[in-house]
């Protein structure tokens, strides 16, 4: 009985302790936390996806890289040899396929109609009716025609009108390749494409039966005025016209005469040599 009672009494002891650490976490919590810091100001609108882009950097190259593949193959297979159409329809009938199938235009030889893709790509089927009937006028401006696609034309030895004004694949190979018309070509548009150089022009002089020839706006042609004088000396029967061109010759004559400059004041010590200069520069004048 007294063993009960001594820890009855002790329990009582222990109660207004466990009381006490009891109200403390109570006591502790009462007290309000921190508020938490303002968030950042937001970026404006172009600051964020510029961030967005520099945090993706490798995703986008990545998916560019991509599609300028895509894009390299869809050029591809638009401009493949039409072997089969060739097989079972002839070569008028393909080369006249390939024309329309990249939204270009043709006239045959003896017909007034011309036969277009609409711009959306849809044409008319009427053209099968000319099977045996040749090319005389194409027209290819601002297609994708490139110099495998050439080959679709190669049979069109009518042909006497080709334009491929402001075509991207239009490069100094292509110009190359245009001599399987030298017998027929007489008028060619190639103005306003970015792929020829001065280089790609030379091949030009193969067309001898040209008559007119239009290279205006040529971003890759350099020295225009010295070009064209050297295309009228090969193709003296041609008509050629070249705008969209700083023809003057002042920069050049600028440079000469710095450097006539030059050699007079490198001259200048030696007034003996420098009198042989001048008399025999007057004798070759």
């Amino acid at each position: 009985m007294s063993a009960h009672l001594m820890s009855l009494h002790r329990c009582c002891q222990r109660s207004p302790l466990l009381l006490l650490v009891a109200r403390r976490p109570w006591s502790s919590s009462s007290v309000s936390p921190p508020p938490p810091p303002p968030p950042p100001p937001l970026l404006p609108l172009h600051k964020r996806l510029l961030l967005f882009l520099t945090q993706q950097y490798y995703d986008v190259e990545m998916l560019l890289s991509f599609g300028s593949q895509l894009k390299r193959r869809g050029i591809q297979k638009k401009n493949v040899h039409y072997g089969y159409t060739h097989k079972f329809y002839g070569s008028d009938i393909a080369a006249a396929y390939y024309i329309l199938s990249i939204k270009g235009g043709f006239r045959y030889v003896g017909q007034s109609d011309w036969f277009r893709a609409d711009l959306r790509g849809k044409f008319k089927w009427d053209f099968l009716n000319y099977k045996n009937t040749p090319l005389e006028e194409v027209d290819m401006s601002h297609t994708v025609i490139n110099y495998t696609g050439l080959g679709n034309l190669k049979e069109q030895q009518s042909l006497k009108t080709l334009s491929v004004r402001g075509c991207p694949e239009v490069d100094d190979w292509f110009l190359a390749r245009l001599h399987m018309f030298q017998d027929s070509l007489e008028e060619l548009d190639i103005s306003h494409c970015p792929r020829i150089t001065t280089g790609g022009l030379a091949a030009l002089r193969n067309l001898k039966g040209l008559r007119r020839l239009d290279m205006s706006s040529l971003p890759g042609m350099s020295s225009p005025g010295l070009v064209v004088i050297l295309l009228e000396e090969m193709l003296p029967q041609c008509q050629i016209t070249a705008t969209g061109y700083d023809h003057s010759l002042s920069q050049e004559e600028e440079e000469e005469e710095e450097e006539e400059t030059k050699k007079e004041q490198m001259q200048g010590p030696n007034p003996a040599w420098s009198t042989r200069y001048r008399v025999k520069s007057s004798t070759f004048d």
